[in-house]
């Protein structure tokens, strides 16, 4: 809370032990939200507070487009996570600093959630804007059905979390949009994540403090970004009693990897164990392959063990349902585009 008390306490062992009784000071100030008990109009919201009720460890995959989210859901994950980097680098071929507008990603995450009956979380930036703004974003994901909007502290533009060069506004300033998006919401239940990119632009504490504030805020998960070791991952849960973090990784980036077991002995308020852009990494590597082995072989023979199938394909964008209401099949129309 104080960055002077935490320096004057002199060694590294002082200081931590400082850092450790600053937490324990603001643990009684934390009333746990209830994030289940809370009036609920929108389905795949009291799913996913009903997930969050749970103490285990969601992974939470990052898509960037329907396909990817298609196929989080055939693999029987339960929650998806719409990632700006990726999509950022999906729709514009441009890096997440910013670039993306407000109704490029909002357009982008609706079909996502459109496309799915599981619960999407919504990465949307800052808000972009103040708080009017934010209670258009909010307004705007109800309305598409979306479960859940994360919003961050940077000053916009803003960067991939684990980028350098951010820079974050006033706590306070953020505070009252987490409080400005939980009065949007109204009755429909969306699950409020408020994350803070302060670790590495103000250090640990005023990272934490900031997550104390915006829980305070009325946020329902806190989203500590770039951690930078196990040992923080601890320290966060432990000065966050009660409260659902989110833990994101990101394949060469700041945050240690751990699996959802190895986090949930971190911390048993861990509920998520993100991996943002694994599928557009993943994506990427998979495309350079085949494109470097069609140019050499002007063919895509053999290579074709690495390809879903067409037929498998077709089942996946659920051709045959499309070909049996154009053939006239009434009680398919009814369900017909809806996840």
């Amino acid at each position: 809370q104080n960055n002077n008390e935490i320096e004057e306490s002199g060694t590294k062992e002082d200081k931590l032990s400082t850092m450790e009784s600053m937490m324990e000071r603001g643990r009684s100030e934390l009333l746990p939200n209830d994030v289940e008990e809370i009036e609920c109009t929108m389905p795949k919201a009291r799913k996913l507070r009903a997930l969050l009720k749970e103490e285990k460890v969601m992974l939470l995959p990052g898509v960037y487009d329907c396909v990817s989210a298609k196929l989080c859901e055939q693999a029987g994950f339960e929650v998806i996570y719409t990632s700006g980097f990726s999509i950022s680098a999906s729709l514009l071929g441009m890096p997440d600093i910013g670039l993306m507008t407000a109704t490029e990603n909002i357009e982008t995450i609706g079909r996502i959630a459109g496309s799915v009956s599981m619960p999407v979380i919504a990465d949307c930036d800052t808000g972009y804007g103040g708080r009017s703004n934010v209670v258009r974003v909010v307004r705007e994901m109800v309305q598409r059905q979306v479960a859940a909007i994360a919003l961050e502290d940077q000053e916009w533009p803003k960067k991939c979390g684990h980028f350098e060069g951010k820079k974050v506004i006033p706590m306070q300033e953020h505070a009252g949009k987490i409080r400005a998006a939980v009065a949007a919401r109204g009755d429909s239940g969306l699950v409020i994540v408020a994350r803070t990119d302060a670790r590495q632009v103000l250090g640990l504490d005023a990272a934490i403090e900031r997550a104390r504030e915006y829980y305070r805020a009325g946020a329902d998960v806190v989203f500590v970004e770039a951690m930078q070791s196990e040992e923080e991952m601890r320290l966060v849960s432990q000065a966050l009693p009660g409260v659902p973090l989110l833990c994101n990784y990101i394949e060469g980036g700041k945050t240690p990897a751990k699996s959802a077991k190895a986090l949930l002995d971190i911390g048993k308020n861990y509920s998520f164990l993100m991996f943002s852009t694994a599928a557009m990494l993943a994506a990427t590597k998979a495309l350079q392959d085949l494109y470097a082995h069609l140019l050499e072989h002007g063919s895509t023979q053999g290579y074709s063990s690495n390809l879903e199938s067409f037929a498998e394909f077709k089942r996946l964008v659920n051709l045959d349902e499309y070909n049996a209401v154009d053939a006239g099949d009434d009680e398919m129309a009814k369900t017909l585009h809806l996840p």
